[in-house]
């Protein structure tokens, strides 16, 4: 532990990922630095952003300070720094120092069948860095997620046809992991039975997306009062259920504008948002651009992805 270097995160800066691939809504590249040189950790600024982190080390020695700890990871070791938490690194030996930084936005990748799972990995209660105690004393828990680090850096620097396929998979075997090595319960797994009590609620929601939802008749349809329902909604799903609604909306929204020709507006109409101010607002809060943005910005990444593709095959 290095002691009384964790100062105040006011002046921590909010960086911006900027994803290599925006369907895949992550960032992961590797760092090397060159031996005979080294730097203290309070030279480097605080930063945070959105996405998760996580950190794997091919070779050498990296300090890692975040807000409650400083730790100093070695070959073969594994981090990961939850969303939003303020932390920096530094290279605290001379020798060379080479790591893969994996930035992503898990809650992009859940879809209908993982949903249920969503909130485990919300950190509405606890950010993901508690999970770290994993690879403390899970040796093979950590082994498997550094391959599973390696292998998507790899898949994305060699962008062979359906590596997409190949890094979604990957990271929803390293949630898994996550998931079935929290011996704690860090990320408060609840019990299958409880999503069962909920589900006629979300079959509703997804039947009905562009109608109007209210609590009302969610409480309906499972017999229980407004207060209790709100409560026990949150408490299972890990967000509210007007965030729950607004979600299965706007990830709706997505689909519409990559695969038809509809306005912006009858897209909005169509996932239940007659308000065009609200839309959008609610959109630029899940992906951090207009609508309009995200549609240029998927059909032009899928054109450079089909173009790498044809060179491929050529």
């Amino acid at each position: 532990m290095l002691e009384n270097t964790i100062d105040t995160h006011t002046e921590a800066i909010n960086e911006e990922v900027i994803y290599q691939n925006p369907l895949l809504f992550l960032k992961i590249w590797e760092i090397y630095l060159e031996a005979h040189h080294c730097s203290v950790v309070e030279k480097h600024p605080w930063h945070y952003h959105k996405e998760v982190e996580f950190l794997a080390v091919i070779e050498g020695r990296l300090g890692v300070q975040s807000k409650h700890d400083y730790v100093v990871l070695g070959p073969g070791d594994v981090m990961v720094l939850g969303a939003s938490q303020p932390h920096r690194s530094h290279k605290p030996l001379t020798e060379v120092l080479h790591y893969v930084v994996f930035q992503i936005d898990l809650g992009k990748h859940f879809d209908q069948s993982t949903m249920p799972y969503l909130y485990c990995f919300s950190e509405l209660t606890e950010p993901l860095d508690k999970l770290n105690y994993i690879f403390d004393i899970n040796e093979s828990a950590k082994r498997e997620t550094y391959a599973f680090i390696m292998e998507i850096f790899n898949e994305s620097q060699t962008r062979m046809r359906g590596y997409e396929i190949a890094v979604s998979s990957l990271i929803k075997r390293l949630i898994l992991l996550l998931l079935r090595s929290d011996s704690r319960n860090v990320l408060n797994y609840t019990e299958e039975t409880e999503l069962i009590r909920l589900r006629p609620v979300l079959d509703y929601v997804n039947a009905h997306l562009n109608d109007k939802l209210c609590v009302e008749d969610a409480c309906t349809l499972l017999n229980l009062s407004y207060h209790y329902f709100i409560k026990y909604f949150k408490k299972t799903m890990g967000v509210s259920f007007v965030e729950y609604v607004n979600y299965k909306r706007i990830k709706k929204s997505e689909l519409l504008l990559l695969t038809s020709e509809l306005s912006i507006m009858d897209v909005s109409y169509e996932v239940g948002i007659s308000n065009m101010a609200q839309f959008y607002k609610l959109f630029k809060r899940h992906n951090q651009c207009s609508p309009r943005e995200f549609k240029l910005r998927m059909r032009s990444e899928s054109k450079v992805t089909m173009g790498a593709m044809n060179n491929y095959i050529e």
